[in-house]
């Protein structure tokens, strides 16, 4: 059931949700040269509560970014870098025996592994193989680990915020469909224009020290997940929502053509769930009460490009799933406001 908030209590925390919002951009800013809309979709991310998957080329900030936002936010940040040999446990710690000195009574003790943090980056996560990525899947569903049986739940807000390199690089493993389905968004990071690299350089070869201040809190962060999730949406926006996510499934009598000679599987009933939520969260983010048909026409390609699997016609066409979703939505024009 939704909290009923009074009007003037709605009105202060919308106030102070853009206030944050702002002062993130501006923080973001003193370290982090353009990827705007990068910086954009992270927050979005956040006011949700879900995972982001950030793939680049190495060079291009993904690490610098996440762990920028942890300071900003004032939450509690764990970095795990993902290597072949990694196993599970180092993710999500283990159970230990320990003796005491003093009656010789041995016991378990469970060891926290990284997991146990608000914003864990997961960097180069493709770089070790499925079976350790996948101690992520109960966390990033549930935000709990289960250790030789034991249950544990983990701290709130929990975000993980993954890097990953192009999958044609040296070394590197696809994830599995389930975990790809439960990242919020796939950000692609670009290379900067020549103006931006030049400011990257008077930023990071003198003296200066770049550095971001926490203007916020866990607390706060939830009270901001709770507003976004308090939205209004038209049903007319839910439908066309709906009608995008279900348009990339062959299957479906209204998927376009191109769906139906390209694609394999299509997005899950938890992309049209991210999609409205990131709607609500970017409306929100732009001042506005209501979500609109642009903020769900914005936020599709992100969201859904990790989500639909392409088959061997689309390979041999050099299609990219951007490629295919972009045609989807020229095909699907937004209803009139």
């Amino acid at each position: 059931m939704t909290p009923q908030l009074e009007p003037d209590v709605l009105k202060s925390r919308i106030s102070r949700f853009r206030e944050v919002d702002a002062e993130i951009v501006r923080q973001v800013k003193r370290v982090i040269v353009g990827q705007d809309e990068v910086v954009e979709q992270v927050r979005i991310g956040l006011f949700v509560g879900g995972h982001c998957l950030i793939t680049g080329l190495p060079g291009t900030a993904k690490t610098l970014l996440v762990r920028t936002m942890a300071q900003i936010l004032g939450l509690l940040f764990k970095r795990i870098q993902f290597t072949p040999d990694l196993m599970p446990t180092d993710i999500t710690g283990t159970d230990i025996i320990e003796e005491d000195p003093v009656s010789g009574h041995r016991t378990w003790t469970f060891v926290q592994g990284p997991i146990f943090a608000n914003v864990l980056l997961a960097d180069e996560i493709n770089r070790t193989p499925p079976k350790t990525q996948s101690a992520l899947l109960e966390a990033m569903q549930e935000h709990s680990c289960t250790v030789r049986g034991h249950y544990y739940r983990l701290p709130e807000p929990f975000f993980v915020l993954a890097t990953q390199n192009p999958i044609e690089l040296e070394g590197t493993y696809p994830l599995p469909e389930a975990q790809l389905d439960r990242f919020l968004f796939n950000i692609m990071l670009d290379y900067l224009t020549a103006e931006q690299e030049l400011q990257v350089i008077d930023l990071t070869t003198t003296t200066h020290v770049a550095a971001a201040e926490a203007i916020t809190n866990a607390q706060e962060i939830l009270d901001f997940q709770q507003l976004v999730r308090m939205t209004p949406i038209a049903e007319t926006v839910s439908k066309y929502a709906i009608e995008l996510v279900r348009a990339t499934r062959t299957k479906d009598p209204a998927a376009p053509e191109v769906v139906k000679k390209y694609v394999n599987y299509g997005g899950s009933v938890r992309a049209a769930q991210f999609l409205v939520l990131a709607a609500k969260a970017r409306a929100l983010m732009k001042g506005r009460y209501h979500v609109s048909f642009e903020d769900i026409r914005e936020l599709y390609i992100p969201i859904l490009r990790h989500r639909i699997l392409l088959n061997f016609h689309a390979e041999s066409d050099r299609l990219t799933q951007d490629d295919i979703l972009i045609q989807v939505l020229q095909q699907k024009p937004a209803p009139r406001e």
